[in-house]
């Protein structure tokens, strides 16, 4: 970790961390499901990489060059994800996580090759205060949110209709997706402040479900999903924090 932290400078890690958090803005914030199930549509994917324009100029203090670049790539990613991969494929986790990393390269080159665009910015006086919280912040927007994305594509062959959130109709509506929410934030703040072992009570609260009934195996297979992306993207906003932290 020190020797990673020492070829990293602020500057560097300030411009990843407002890219990044720009990109969690666009893609999980404030992207709807209107607009996800409608990408194919050149003028909805258009808005879209607007929302990353508009997120990356802002949190780069005005340093439009490499917002409007990060957001070319974004558009390329995007539109070979909906216009290239077959139908049967564009939905699928292992296409999320293939697009999710394909930005996140993108945004550690654009990082690279551009490591003063926050010091060239309007936020340069507070960029080193902003970075902590940034990276947080993009870490519990990945973690929640980001997972709901993953984890339901992950659970989506067993339902029904895809687009229920449940194998029955009983219980509360979005109740699910809900909790889903609840459990990885939890976790999040688990790890962050050095309680990992919190979270084998939340596995353990669920453990009295019936693993052989659908709804059983349904839920706990739901939940270990959820629990598993949590805690990775926990520890690796844990890891970022640290380098940030070490970096001199």
């Amino acid at each position: 970790m020190l020797a990673l932290s020492a070829q990293i400078t602020p500057a560097m890690l300030q411009s990843f961390a407002a890219l990044l958090l720009a990109h969690c803005l666009a893609d999980f914030t404030f992207q709807t499901r209107w607009m996800v199930d409608r990408k194919r549509n050149p003028l909805v994917l258009a808005l879209h990489i607007a929302l990353v324009f508009v997120f990356s100029t802002a949190l780069l203090g005005g340093v439009w060059q490499v917002a409007l670049v990060v957001s070319l790539a974004h558009f390329v990613i995007d539109g070979t994800k909906v216009w290239v991969l077959p139908a049967s494929r564009r939905n699928t986790l292992g296409a999320f996580l293939g697009d999710q990393i394909a930005h996140l390269m993108t945004l550690i080159a654009a990082a690279l090759w551009w490591p003063r665009a926050v010091a060239q910015g309007s936020w340069s006086a507070w960029a080193d205060l902003a970075l902590i919280p940034t990276l947080t912040l993009s870490g519990l927007i990945l973690t929640v949110w980001a997972g709901g994305y993953a984890v339901g594509m992950l659970t989506a062959r067993f339902r029904a209709n895809p687009g229920q959130s449940d194998l029955t109709d009983t219980g509360l509506p979005d109740a699910g997706r809900l909790i889903g929410q609840l459990e990885r934030a939890l976790i999040f703040l688990l790890i962050l402040v050095g309680e990992p072992a919190g979270v084998g009570f939340l596995i353990a609260a669920k453990s009295i479900l019936r693993f052989d009934t659908k709804e059983g195996q349904y839920v706990i297979i739901g939940t270990l999903a959820s629990v598993t992306w949590a805690m990775v993207l926990s520890y690796a906003t844990l890891g970022l924090l640290e380098i940030a932290a070490l970096t001199p």
